[in-house]
């Protein structure tokens, strides 16, 4: 199945109960160079919950992704024991054209792997869990994941990814599984290309007033500063910024995006080229606030549907484009951008059974103009 409408193409890369999955869940693309694009899927078998046996399956473009290689499995759960593998987080680098991702196991695990032949394989894995119990000074962490969504590699060379942490002591996961809430966002970065990797500051505590900061998205703003925008489940329903002058420490005090809805769901931010030299920060999530669906379980607070993209001019201080592009029930998304100025973004849509039973993980493909043209101001 492939769809056209004007200015865009939307193509289904994963599909629910295929392969002997029982759902594909947690977009994540990469537009790698030499006109390919990677992307990555948790494939979960079970029902598909967080703590099931996932496996990570990656698909391959060699044509800015207009057609796209079978399916494979390239980190499989049994490798590493009982838990799942998940929060996939690729960093292309311009500079030795290589791409880099960490990913987890049961999250309380995290390995590092890296291609050098665009995703066609992967390097033998190294654990860097170490580095994070540095964390535990700050953090009594039972529970940590990177991402999910890209990482990011800043103008001087850098590598940043967004990371999450709790101690484990909620029971939403069930029992025998550690709660992934109460919850804190901090940050692991790399100054050489990935070999070796530190923890920064705490970015956000869940406190009076901000609760369960997670799943983070990172961009780096025109002046060189680093932007963390983070999910939470504030009562306000308004995704948290926090800014650092260099993606480690010094992090703002997280403040609320008015102008962001958070339905309490994973979100994207990535630069997109505009006019002359400059570029502009898109940003995609479910734009909403309603609960109508009554299938989506009684935990949902907001419905997840409505995937809107977000363009902002300014740095992310306004964001006075809003293009809807996924009406009915969508979930996560991962954004990324080829050379010829391609904008892909790979997202959670439909439903088989309901919220988290993701019929699809689509691709859509566009330019700017599709965003730029018979935009909405609002569209809750």
């Amino acid at each position: 199945m492939k769809t056209e409408a004007s200015g865009i193409s939307k193509t289904p890369l994963f599909e629910a109960r295929t392969n002997g999955y029982h759902v594909y869940r947690i977009p994540g693309i990469l537009a790698a160079g030499d006109n390919v694009v990677l992307a990555t899927a948790e494939a979960r078998r079970g029902k598909g919950g967080d703590y099931d046996n996932n496996d990570v399956f990656m698909r391959r473009s060699e044509d800015n992704g207009l057609s796209w290689g079978d399916p494979v499995c390239i980190v499989a759960n049994e490798t590493y024991g009982p838990g799942p593998v998940s929060n996939f987080v690729m960093i292309s680098d311009r500079e030795n054209k290589s791409v880099l991702a960490l990913f987890c196991h049961d999250y309380n695990r995290v390995f590092s792997i890296r291609s050098t032949d665009g995703g066609k394989s992967f390097s033998k894995p190294v654990e860097i869990t170490s580095v994070l119990e540095s964390y535990r000074k700050l953090y009594p962490w039972t529970v940590i994941a990177t991402g999910p969504s890209h990482g990011i590699q800043l103008r001087n060379g850098r590598y940043v990814v967004p990371l999450w942490m709790s101690d484990g002591s909620g029971t939403e996961m069930g029992k025998g599984n550690r709660g992934h809430r109460p919850s804190s966002v901090g940050v692991i970065y790399s100054d050489d290309h990935g070999k070796t990797w530190k923890c920064g500051d705490i970015v956000a505590n869940t406190e009076p007033g901000m609760i369960n900061p997670n799943e983070t998205t990172v961009v780096e703003l025109s002046d060189g500063r680093v932007l963390f925008n983070i999910r939470s489940e504030c009562h306000e329903n308004r995704r948290l910024v926090s800014i650092s002058p260099d993606g480690d420490c010094s992090w703002s005090k997280p403040v609320f995006d008015d102008d962001l809805l958070e339905p309490i769901c994973m979100g994207c931010l990535v630069k997109v080229p505009c006019s002359g030299s400059k570029s502009a920060i898109l940003f995609s999530n479910p734009r909403n606030l309603e609960r109508n669906i009554s299938n989506w379980g009684t935990t949902a607070r907001c419905d997840r549907k409505n995937l809107t993209l977000h363009l902002s001019y300014d740095d992310c201080k306004t964001w006075p484009v809003k293009k809807l592009l996924e009406d009915g029930p969508s979930g996560y998304s991962d954004l990324t951008v080829t050379s010829d100025g391609t904008i892909m973004c790979l997202y959670e849509c439909g439903t088989v059974t309901g919220m988290y039973d993701d019929k699809y993980l689509m691709l859509a493909r566009f330019r700017m103009e599709f965003l730029t043209t018979n935009h909405t101001k609002d569209t809750k």
